[in-house]
């Protein structure tokens, strides 16, 4: 299976069933919202937005199921939330935003290798 391609949202949703939204916002800063999945939808023109969950070729699917242990935000005071990073025992994810897109890429612990995905 291919990554998918165009503008990329994400839903985290944790072992109680609550979704967290993660994207890029208009202003370019990162948003991160709870809110929960839309079904997929047509855009006419534009194409058709499709919503399904997470394959391997996302930098989270190497923690499925990890629990996060931290949360740190980069923040510019005039622009706001830039990027946020998350903690897991089994690696970290970075959340950011690059000329309106969001951008992911992951870490592993230990001496693994370093993935992205944008």
């Amino acid at each position: 299976m291919n990554a998918p391609n165009g503008p990329l949202d994400v839903w985290l949703i944790d072992s109680e069933e609550a979704a967290t939204h993660v994207t890029a916002g208009s202003d370019w800063c990162l948003i991160v919202e709870s809110s929960a999945p839309p079904e997929g939808y047509d855009m006419a023109e534009l194409g058709r937005v499709q919503v399904s969950a997470v394959g391997g070729e996302t930098p989270f699917a190497d923690h499925l199921g990890d629990t996060v242990l931290a949360v740190r935000e980069e923040v510019d005071p005039d622009s706001g939330r830039l990027a946020m990073e998350l903690t897991f025992d089994s690696g970290r994810v970075r959340c950011g935003t690059w000329s309106g897109e969001l951008r992911l890429s992951s870490t592993r612990s230990a001496h693994q290798s370093s993935a992205g995905y944008a």
